[in-house]
Protein backbone atom coordinates (compact mmCIF):
# COMPACT_ATOMS: atom_id res chain seq x y z
CA UNK A 1 0.00 0.00 0.00
CA UNK A 2 2.89 2.36 0.73
CA UNK A 3 4.59 1.56 -2.58
CA UNK A 4 1.28 2.08 -4.42
CA UNK A 5 0.77 5.40 -2.59
CA UNK A 6 -2.48 4.14 -1.09
CA UNK A 7 -1.19 5.23 2.31
CA UNK A 8 1.65 7.48 3.40
CA UNK A 9 4.28 6.36 5.93
CA UNK A 10 3.40 9.55 7.81
CA UNK A 11 -0.27 8.60 7.96
CA UNK A 12 0.55 5.07 9.02
CA UNK A 13 2.86 6.20 11.81
CA UNK A 14 0.32 8.69 13.13
CA UNK A 15 -2.35 5.99 13.10
CA UNK A 16 -0.06 3.74 15.13
CA UNK A 17 0.76 6.53 17.59
CA UNK A 18 -2.96 7.28 18.01
CA UNK A 19 -3.67 3.60 18.67
CA UNK A 20 -0.79 3.32 21.16
CA UNK A 21 -1.94 6.40 23.07
CA UNK A 22 -5.54 5.15 23.16
CA UNK A 23 -4.94 1.48 24.03
CA UNK A 24 -1.57 1.16 25.73
CA UNK A 25 -2.80 2.54 29.10
CA UNK A 26 -4.98 -0.58 29.36
CA UNK A 27 -2.38 -3.23 28.51
CA UNK A 28 1.07 -1.62 28.95
CA UNK A 29 2.71 -3.31 25.96
CA UNK A 30 4.83 -0.40 24.68
CA UNK A 31 7.43 1.09 27.00
CA UNK A 32 9.99 3.70 25.84
CA UNK A 33 9.11 5.47 22.59
CA UNK A 34 10.83 7.74 20.07
CA UNK A 35 7.88 9.31 18.28
CA UNK A 36 9.66 12.55 17.36
CA UNK A 37 12.49 10.73 15.64
CA UNK A 38 10.03 8.34 14.02
CA UNK A 39 8.07 11.26 12.57
CA UNK A 40 11.21 12.61 10.94
CA UNK A 41 11.99 9.19 9.49
CA UNK A 42 8.39 8.73 8.29
CA UNK A 43 8.53 12.04 6.44
CA UNK A 44 11.77 10.97 4.75
CA UNK A 45 10.16 7.64 3.86
CA UNK A 46 7.23 9.47 2.32
CA UNK A 47 9.56 11.62 0.21
CA UNK A 48 11.36 8.51 -1.02
CA UNK A 49 8.04 7.10 -2.29
CA UNK A 50 7.09 10.36 -3.99
CA UNK A 51 10.48 10.57 -5.69
CA UNK A 52 10.26 7.01 -6.96
CA UNK A 53 13.35 5.86 -5.07
CA UNK A 54 14.01 2.14 -4.39
CA UNK A 55 12.08 0.97 -1.34
CA UNK A 56 13.15 -1.59 1.25
CA UNK A 57 11.05 -4.59 2.22
CA UNK A 58 9.74 -2.82 5.35
CA UNK A 59 9.75 0.70 3.94
CA UNK A 60 7.78 3.01 6.20
CA UNK A 61 6.46 0.30 8.54
CA UNK A 62 6.44 1.30 12.24
CA UNK A 63 8.35 -1.26 14.30
CA UNK A 64 8.27 -2.37 17.93
CA UNK A 65 11.56 -3.68 19.31
CA UNK A 66 11.59 -6.11 22.24
CA UNK A 67 13.30 -4.48 25.20
CA UNK A 68 16.07 -7.08 25.21
CA UNK A 69 17.48 -5.73 21.92
CA UNK A 70 19.83 -2.71 22.21
CA UNK A 71 18.45 0.12 20.09
CA UNK A 72 20.38 3.29 19.26
CA UNK A 73 19.20 6.43 21.02
CA UNK A 74 16.32 4.68 22.76
CA UNK A 75 16.10 3.58 26.38
CA UNK A 76 16.83 -0.16 26.58
CA UNK A 77 16.30 -1.46 30.12
CA UNK A 78 15.99 -5.26 29.74
CA UNK A 79 13.26 -4.76 32.37
CA UNK A 80 15.97 -4.39 35.02
CA UNK A 81 16.47 -1.53 37.50
CA UNK A 82 20.20 -1.88 36.82
CA UNK A 83 19.57 -0.49 33.30
CA UNK A 84 17.04 2.25 34.07
CA UNK A 85 19.21 4.84 32.34
CA UNK A 86 20.73 2.70 29.58
CA UNK A 87 20.53 4.38 26.15
CA UNK A 88 22.69 2.48 23.62
CA UNK A 89 24.63 4.38 20.99
CA UNK A 90 24.19 1.71 18.31
CA UNK A 91 21.64 -0.78 17.09
CA UNK A 92 22.18 -4.48 17.55
CA UNK A 93 22.37 -6.34 14.21
CA UNK A 94 18.71 -7.45 14.25
CA UNK A 95 17.47 -3.88 14.64
CA UNK A 96 20.04 -2.55 12.19
CA UNK A 97 18.82 -4.96 9.49
CA UNK A 98 15.20 -4.01 10.05
CA UNK A 99 16.01 -0.32 9.83
CA UNK A 100 18.09 -0.84 6.68
CA UNK A 101 15.01 -2.53 5.20
CA UNK A 102 13.07 0.68 5.84
CA UNK A 103 11.35 -0.05 9.16
CA UNK A 104 10.84 2.92 11.47
CA UNK A 105 11.43 2.17 15.15
CA UNK A 106 8.51 3.63 17.11
CA UNK A 107 9.23 2.16 20.55
CA UNK A 108 10.26 -0.73 22.74
CA UNK A 109 7.99 -3.54 23.91
CA UNK A 110 7.78 -4.98 27.41
CA UNK A 111 9.53 -8.08 28.78
CA UNK A 112 10.07 -9.94 32.07
CA UNK A 113 13.19 -8.77 33.89
CA UNK A 114 16.22 -9.89 31.83
CA UNK A 115 13.83 -12.00 29.75
CA UNK A 116 13.51 -14.59 32.53
CA UNK A 117 10.05 -16.09 32.47
CA UNK A 118 6.86 -16.14 30.42
CA UNK A 119 4.98 -13.38 32.24
CA UNK A 120 6.03 -9.96 30.93
CA UNK A 121 6.30 -8.02 34.17
CA UNK A 122 9.27 -6.19 35.65
CA UNK A 123 10.06 -3.53 38.26
CA UNK A 124 10.87 -0.86 35.66
CA UNK A 125 7.74 -0.79 33.49
CA UNK A 126 5.28 -3.01 35.32
CA UNK A 127 3.25 -5.80 33.70
CA UNK A 128 1.75 -6.30 30.26
CA UNK A 129 -1.90 -7.31 30.33
CA UNK A 130 -3.60 -9.60 27.87
CA UNK A 131 -5.54 -7.71 25.16
CA UNK A 132 -8.49 -10.07 25.66
CA UNK A 133 -8.52 -9.46 29.43
CA UNK A 134 -5.91 -7.09 30.90
CA UNK A 135 -6.23 -8.75 34.31
CA UNK A 136 -4.55 -11.80 32.77
CA UNK A 137 -0.98 -12.15 31.50
CA UNK A 138 0.17 -11.77 27.91
CA UNK A 139 2.87 -14.42 28.10
CA UNK A 140 6.56 -13.79 27.62
CA UNK A 141 9.19 -13.02 27.26
CA UNK A 142 8.02 -11.28 24.07
CA UNK A 143 4.72 -10.36 25.72
CA UNK A 144 4.82 -6.66 24.90
CA UNK A 145 5.37 -7.39 21.22
CA UNK A 146 2.53 -9.92 21.07
CA UNK A 147 0.06 -7.64 22.87
CA UNK A 148 0.99 -4.63 20.71
CA UNK A 149 0.40 -6.66 17.56
CA UNK A 150 -2.91 -8.05 18.79
CA UNK A 151 -4.16 -4.49 19.35
CA UNK A 152 -2.88 -3.23 15.97
CA UNK A 153 -0.59 -0.75 17.69
CA UNK A 154 2.22 -1.73 15.31
CA UNK A 155 2.37 -3.89 12.17
CA UNK A 156 5.63 -5.72 12.98
CA UNK A 157 7.54 -6.44 16.19
CA UNK A 158 10.66 -8.38 17.12
CA UNK A 159 10.90 -11.30 19.49
CA UNK A 160 13.35 -13.88 20.78
CA UNK A 161 13.00 -17.42 22.04
CA UNK A 162 14.86 -19.78 24.35
CA UNK A 163 12.17 -21.84 26.04
CA UNK A 164 9.22 -20.48 24.08
CA UNK A 165 9.43 -16.69 24.31
CA UNK A 166 8.22 -16.11 20.74
CA UNK A 167 5.61 -18.85 20.70
CA UNK A 168 4.00 -18.54 24.15
CA UNK A 169 3.00 -14.84 24.01
CA UNK A 170 1.87 -15.27 20.40
CA UNK A 171 -0.39 -18.08 21.59
CA UNK A 172 -1.80 -16.12 24.51
CA UNK A 173 -2.49 -12.97 22.45
CA UNK A 174 -3.74 -14.52 19.21
CA UNK A 175 -0.87 -13.56 16.88
CA UNK A 176 1.94 -15.28 14.99
CA UNK A 177 5.29 -16.11 16.56
CA UNK A 178 7.92 -18.03 14.61
CA UNK A 179 11.02 -19.62 16.13
CA UNK A 180 13.42 -20.11 13.21
CA UNK A 181 16.19 -22.67 13.12
CA UNK A 182 19.36 -21.54 14.91
CA UNK A 183 21.54 -19.40 12.66
CA UNK A 184 18.86 -18.40 10.14
CA UNK A 185 18.56 -14.95 11.72
CA UNK A 186 21.84 -14.02 13.43
CA UNK A 187 21.63 -13.55 17.19
CA UNK A 188 24.70 -11.54 18.13
CA UNK A 189 23.91 -10.68 21.75
CA UNK A 190 24.18 -14.18 23.22
CA UNK A 191 27.47 -14.70 25.04
CA UNK A 192 27.51 -18.43 24.30
CA UNK A 193 27.69 -18.08 20.55
CA UNK A 194 27.71 -21.80 19.83
CA UNK A 195 24.56 -22.70 21.76
CA UNK A 196 21.49 -23.35 19.58
CA UNK A 197 18.85 -22.87 22.25
CA UNK A 198 18.43 -19.06 21.97
CA UNK A 199 17.28 -17.43 18.72
CA UNK A 200 15.71 -14.18 17.56
CA UNK A 201 12.71 -14.19 15.26
CA UNK A 202 9.63 -12.44 13.93
CA UNK A 203 6.21 -11.75 15.34
CA UNK A 204 3.31 -10.55 13.24
CA UNK A 205 -0.44 -10.40 12.98
CA UNK A 206 -0.28 -12.81 10.05
CA UNK A 207 2.13 -15.37 8.66
CA UNK A 208 2.87 -13.03 5.74
CA UNK A 209 3.99 -10.36 8.23
CA UNK A 210 6.39 -12.85 9.78
CA UNK A 211 7.70 -13.85 6.33
CA UNK A 212 8.36 -10.20 5.50
CA UNK A 213 10.46 -9.75 8.63
CA UNK A 214 12.28 -13.04 7.96
CA UNK A 215 13.27 -11.82 4.49
CA UNK A 216 14.61 -8.59 5.96
CA UNK A 217 16.68 -10.18 8.74
CA UNK A 218 17.85 -13.65 7.67
CA UNK A 219 21.38 -14.24 6.47
CA UNK A 220 24.89 -14.85 7.72
CA UNK A 221 26.72 -12.59 10.18
CA UNK A 222 30.08 -13.26 11.82
CA UNK A 223 28.64 -12.18 15.18
CA UNK A 224 26.67 -15.44 15.28
CA UNK A 225 28.93 -18.44 14.58
CA UNK A 226 25.88 -20.62 13.92
CA UNK A 227 24.75 -18.44 11.02
CA UNK A 228 25.39 -19.59 7.47
CA UNK A 229 24.91 -18.38 3.88
CA UNK A 230 21.32 -18.48 2.65
CA UNK A 231 18.95 -16.52 0.42
CA UNK A 232 16.85 -14.23 2.64
CA UNK A 233 14.42 -13.48 -0.18
CA UNK A 234 13.36 -17.14 -0.20
CA UNK A 235 11.27 -16.23 2.84
CA UNK A 236 9.52 -13.28 1.19
CA UNK A 237 6.63 -14.99 -0.57
CA UNK A 238 6.75 -18.73 0.13
CA UNK A 239 4.14 -20.76 -1.65
CA UNK A 240 1.33 -22.03 0.53
CA UNK A 241 1.56 -25.77 1.03
CA UNK A 242 -1.00 -28.20 -0.40
CA UNK A 243 -2.54 -29.35 2.86
CA UNK A 244 -4.10 -32.38 1.24
CA UNK A 245 -0.64 -33.81 0.59
CA UNK A 246 0.72 -33.32 4.11
CA UNK A 247 1.27 -36.18 6.55
CA UNK A 248 0.70 -34.69 9.99
CA UNK A 249 1.49 -36.09 13.42
CA UNK A 250 0.02 -34.66 16.60
CA UNK A 251 0.66 -34.93 20.32
CA UNK A 252 -0.97 -33.29 23.31
CA UNK A 253 2.05 -33.49 25.62
CA UNK A 254 5.08 -35.04 23.84
CA UNK A 255 4.77 -37.80 26.41
CA UNK A 256 6.52 -35.72 29.08
CA UNK A 257 4.72 -32.36 29.60
CA UNK A 258 2.00 -31.50 32.11
CA UNK A 259 -1.11 -30.15 30.34
CA UNK A 260 -4.36 -28.99 31.95
CA UNK A 261 -7.44 -31.12 31.15
CA UNK A 262 -9.31 -28.21 29.51
CA UNK A 263 -6.38 -27.60 27.15
CA UNK A 264 -6.29 -31.31 26.27
CA UNK A 265 -10.01 -31.16 25.49
CA UNK A 266 -9.63 -27.98 23.44
CA UNK A 267 -6.71 -29.42 21.46
CA UNK A 268 -8.68 -32.59 20.70
CA UNK A 269 -11.53 -30.47 19.35
CA UNK A 270 -9.12 -28.43 17.19
CA UNK A 271 -7.58 -31.59 15.72
CA UNK A 272 -11.06 -32.97 15.00
CA UNK A 273 -11.95 -29.76 13.19
CA UNK A 274 -8.84 -29.75 10.97
CA UNK A 275 -7.79 -33.35 10.41
CA UNK A 276 -9.82 -33.61 7.20
CA UNK A 277 -7.47 -31.03 5.67
CA UNK A 278 -4.51 -33.45 5.62
CA UNK A 279 -3.55 -36.64 3.82
CA UNK A 280 -2.87 -38.20 7.25
CA UNK A 281 -3.32 -36.94 10.79
CA UNK A 282 -2.12 -39.40 13.41
CA UNK A 283 -1.37 -39.24 17.11
CA UNK A 284 2.24 -40.23 17.78
CA UNK A 285 4.45 -40.93 20.78
CA UNK A 286 7.88 -39.53 21.55
CA UNK A 287 10.89 -40.49 23.64
CA UNK A 288 12.42 -37.28 25.00
CA UNK A 289 14.57 -38.94 27.64
CA UNK A 290 15.47 -36.71 30.59
CA UNK A 291 14.48 -33.61 28.65
CA UNK A 292 13.61 -31.44 31.67
CA UNK A 293 16.97 -31.88 33.39
CA UNK A 294 18.69 -31.34 30.04
CA UNK A 295 16.94 -28.01 29.55
CA UNK A 296 17.66 -27.02 33.16
CA UNK A 297 21.39 -27.39 32.60
CA UNK A 298 21.62 -25.76 29.19
CA UNK A 299 19.40 -22.85 30.20
CA UNK A 300 21.42 -22.34 33.38
CA UNK A 301 24.67 -22.27 31.39
CA UNK A 302 23.36 -19.41 29.27
CA UNK A 303 22.15 -17.43 32.28
CA UNK A 304 25.42 -17.93 34.16
CA UNK A 305 27.30 -16.56 31.16
CA UNK A 306 24.98 -13.58 30.86
CA UNK A 307 24.60 -12.61 34.51
CA UNK A 308 27.84 -13.64 36.21
CA UNK A 309 29.38 -10.17 36.28
CA UNK A 310 26.22 -8.56 37.67
CA UNK A 311 25.70 -11.32 40.24
CA UNK A 312 29.26 -11.20 41.53
CA UNK A 313 29.06 -7.43 41.86
CA UNK A 314 25.65 -7.35 43.57
CA UNK A 315 23.25 -10.33 43.61
CA UNK A 316 20.41 -8.03 44.67
CA UNK A 317 20.71 -6.17 41.36
CA UNK A 318 19.17 -9.18 39.62
CA UNK A 319 15.53 -10.11 39.82
CA UNK A 320 14.32 -13.25 41.57
CA UNK A 321 14.18 -15.36 38.39
CA UNK A 322 17.54 -14.22 37.04
CA UNK A 323 19.17 -14.76 40.41
CA UNK A 324 17.67 -18.25 40.66
CA UNK A 325 18.96 -19.12 37.20
CA UNK A 326 22.46 -18.04 38.12
CA UNK A 327 22.49 -19.85 41.44
CA UNK A 328 21.20 -23.09 39.90
CA UNK A 329 23.88 -22.91 37.23
CA UNK A 330 26.68 -22.03 39.63
CA UNK A 331 26.05 -25.27 41.51
CA UNK A 332 26.41 -27.40 38.40
CA UNK A 333 29.58 -29.20 37.36
CA UNK A 334 31.40 -29.99 34.15
CA UNK A 335 29.86 -33.45 34.41
CA UNK A 336 26.39 -31.87 34.32
CA UNK A 337 27.31 -29.80 31.29
CA UNK A 338 28.81 -32.69 29.36
CA UNK A 339 25.80 -34.90 30.14
CA UNK A 340 23.34 -32.21 29.01
CA UNK A 341 25.16 -31.63 25.72
CA UNK A 342 25.13 -35.37 25.03
CA UNK A 343 21.47 -35.73 26.08
CA UNK A 344 20.42 -32.91 23.76
CA UNK A 345 22.19 -34.69 20.92
CA UNK A 346 20.33 -37.90 21.74
CA UNK A 347 17.00 -36.04 21.89
CA UNK A 348 17.65 -34.37 18.56
CA UNK A 349 18.61 -37.64 16.89
CA UNK A 350 15.59 -39.57 18.19
CA UNK A 351 13.26 -36.78 17.08
CA UNK A 352 14.27 -37.34 13.45
CA UNK A 353 12.50 -40.70 13.30
CA UNK A 354 9.11 -38.95 13.36
CA UNK A 355 9.98 -36.93 10.26
CA UNK A 356 10.85 -40.04 8.33
CA UNK A 357 7.09 -40.66 8.23
CA UNK A 358 5.51 -37.23 8.79
CA UNK A 359 5.92 -33.69 7.44
CA UNK A 360 4.78 -31.77 10.53
CA UNK A 361 4.12 -32.26 14.23
CA UNK A 362 1.25 -30.38 15.87
CA UNK A 363 0.73 -29.69 19.57
CA UNK A 364 -0.76 -27.05 21.85
CA UNK A 365 1.64 -24.13 22.36
CA UNK A 366 0.91 -23.74 26.06
CA UNK A 367 -0.57 -26.11 28.67
CA UNK A 368 -2.73 -23.53 30.44
CA UNK A 369 -5.10 -20.68 29.63
CA UNK A 370 -3.78 -17.19 30.46
CA UNK A 371 -3.70 -16.64 34.23
CA UNK A 372 -3.63 -13.40 36.27
CA UNK A 373 -0.47 -11.38 35.65
CA UNK A 374 -0.15 -10.98 39.44
CA UNK A 375 0.71 -14.71 39.56
CA UNK A 376 4.40 -14.94 38.55
CA UNK A 377 4.00 -18.30 36.82
CA UNK A 378 1.75 -21.36 36.58
CA UNK A 379 2.47 -23.14 39.88
CA UNK A 380 0.11 -26.05 39.17
CA UNK A 381 -0.48 -27.72 35.81
CA UNK A 382 -2.83 -30.71 35.63
CA UNK A 383 -2.65 -30.86 39.43
CA UNK A 384 1.14 -31.19 39.37
CA UNK A 385 3.29 -28.72 41.30
CA UNK A 386 5.80 -27.23 38.87
CA UNK A 387 9.37 -27.63 40.10
CA UNK A 388 10.47 -24.15 39.01
CA UNK A 389 9.14 -20.96 37.40
CA UNK A 390 9.65 -22.16 33.81
CA UNK A 391 8.66 -25.84 34.02
CA UNK A 392 5.19 -24.98 32.71
CA UNK A 393 6.83 -23.97 29.41
CA UNK A 394 7.74 -27.58 28.62
CA UNK A 395 5.57 -27.85 25.48
CA UNK A 396 7.80 -25.29 23.80
CA UNK A 397 11.18 -25.94 25.40
CA UNK A 398 11.21 -29.63 24.47
CA UNK A 399 10.97 -28.45 20.84
CA UNK A 400 13.74 -25.90 21.47
CA UNK A 401 16.11 -28.74 22.35
CA UNK A 402 15.47 -30.46 19.02
CA UNK A 403 16.61 -27.27 17.18
CA UNK A 404 13.67 -27.70 14.76
CA UNK A 405 11.77 -24.61 13.56
CA UNK A 406 8.39 -24.02 15.19
CA UNK A 407 5.45 -21.71 14.67
CA UNK A 408 2.66 -20.69 17.04
CA UNK A 409 -0.38 -20.03 14.84
CA UNK A 410 -3.65 -18.56 16.15
CA UNK A 411 -6.24 -21.33 16.30
CA UNK A 412 -9.50 -20.04 17.72
CA UNK A 413 -10.10 -19.87 21.46
CA UNK A 414 -9.97 -22.19 24.44
CA UNK A 415 -12.80 -23.12 26.80
CA UNK A 416 -12.40 -19.79 28.62
CA UNK A 417 -12.70 -17.71 25.46
CA UNK A 418 -8.99 -16.85 25.40
CA UNK A 419 -6.72 -17.28 22.37
CA UNK A 420 -5.45 -20.78 21.66
CA UNK A 421 -2.14 -21.29 19.85
CA UNK A 422 -1.32 -24.26 17.65
CA UNK A 423 2.38 -25.19 17.70
CA UNK A 424 3.57 -26.35 14.27
CA UNK A 425 6.95 -28.07 14.26
CA UNK A 426 8.74 -28.75 10.99
CA UNK A 427 11.62 -30.99 9.93
CA UNK A 428 15.25 -30.21 10.65
CA UNK A 429 16.07 -26.87 9.00
CA UNK A 430 12.60 -26.93 7.49
CA UNK A 431 11.83 -23.24 8.07
CA UNK A 432 10.25 -22.73 4.66
CA UNK A 433 8.13 -25.85 5.08
CA UNK A 434 6.74 -24.53 8.37
CA UNK A 435 6.00 -21.11 6.90
CA UNK A 436 4.38 -22.64 3.79
CA UNK A 437 2.18 -24.94 5.87
CA UNK A 438 1.29 -22.08 8.22
CA UNK A 439 0.20 -19.89 5.30
CA UNK A 440 -2.12 -22.63 4.08
CA UNK A 441 -3.49 -23.37 7.55
CA UNK A 442 -4.08 -19.70 8.26
CA UNK A 443 -6.19 -19.46 5.11
CA UNK A 444 -8.12 -22.63 5.93
CA UNK A 445 -8.70 -21.55 9.52
CA UNK A 446 -10.12 -18.18 8.44
CA UNK A 447 -13.17 -19.93 7.04
CA UNK A 448 -13.86 -21.88 10.25
CA UNK A 449 -15.35 -20.24 13.34
CA UNK A 450 -13.69 -22.84 15.58
CA UNK A 451 -10.20 -22.28 14.15
CA UNK A 452 -9.95 -18.68 12.93
CA UNK A 453 -7.79 -16.08 14.63
CA UNK A 454 -9.66 -14.33 17.48
CA UNK A 455 -9.58 -10.54 17.75
CA UNK A 456 -9.75 -8.55 21.01
CA UNK A 457 -12.58 -6.09 21.61
CA UNK A 458 -10.60 -2.91 22.19
CA UNK A 459 -13.75 -0.94 22.99
CA UNK A 460 -14.36 -3.22 25.97
CA UNK A 461 -10.91 -2.69 27.54
CA UNK A 462 -10.94 -1.43 31.10
CA UNK A 463 -8.10 -0.50 33.44
CA UNK A 464 -7.13 -3.73 35.22
CA UNK A 465 -7.03 -4.20 38.96
CA UNK A 466 -4.45 -4.01 40.33
CA UNK A 467 -3.00 -1.52 37.87
CA UNK A 468 -0.32 -2.88 35.58
CA UNK A 469 2.34 -0.52 36.90
CA UNK A 470 1.80 -1.58 40.50
CA UNK A 471 5.07 -3.57 40.65
CA UNK A 472 7.19 -0.64 39.49
CA UNK A 473 9.47 0.21 42.41
CA UNK A 474 10.52 3.69 41.31
CA UNK A 475 10.29 5.90 38.21
CA UNK A 476 13.14 5.89 35.69
CA UNK A 477 15.70 8.59 36.47
CA UNK A 478 15.06 12.08 35.14
CA UNK A 479 18.44 12.09 33.39
CA UNK A 480 17.45 9.94 30.42
CA UNK A 481 14.15 11.74 29.91
CA UNK A 482 15.63 15.23 29.82
CA UNK A 483 19.40 15.31 29.45
CA UNK A 484 19.42 12.58 26.79
CA UNK A 485 16.31 13.65 24.92
CA UNK A 486 18.26 15.42 22.20
CA UNK A 487 20.40 12.34 21.54
CA UNK A 488 17.50 9.91 21.75
CA UNK A 489 15.27 11.60 19.24
CA UNK A 490 12.71 12.52 21.86
CA UNK A 491 12.63 9.14 23.56
CA UNK A 492 9.86 9.12 26.12
CA UNK A 493 7.58 6.86 28.06
CA UNK A 494 4.09 5.92 26.97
Amino acid sequence: MIAAKDISPVELLEACIDRIEAVNPFINAVTATCFDRARVEALAAEQAVLKGEPLGLLHGLPLGVKDLEPTAGLLTTFGSPAFRGHVPDRDIELVARLRRAGAIVAGKTNVPEMGAGANSRNPVWGATGNPFNPNLNAGGSSGGSAAALACDMLPVCTGSDTGGSLRIPASKCGVVGFRPSPGVIPSVRKLLGWTPISVVGPMGRTVADACLQMAATAGMHAGDPLSYPLDPLAFLNPQAAELGKLRVAFTTDFGTCDVNPEIRTTFAAKIAAMRHLFARCDEVRFDFGDVHRCFDVLRAEAFVAGTREAYEKDPASLGVNSRANYEIGARMSLLDSAWAQAEQTRIQQRFQSTFAEYDLVLSPTTPVSPFPWTQPYAHLVDGQEQSNYYRWLALTYVVTLTTHPAMSLPCGTDSKGMPFGLQIVGPFRGDLQVLSASLALEKAFAADAVLRRPRPDLEALRVPEPKLDSIVTAPPPVSWRDARAADSGGASVV
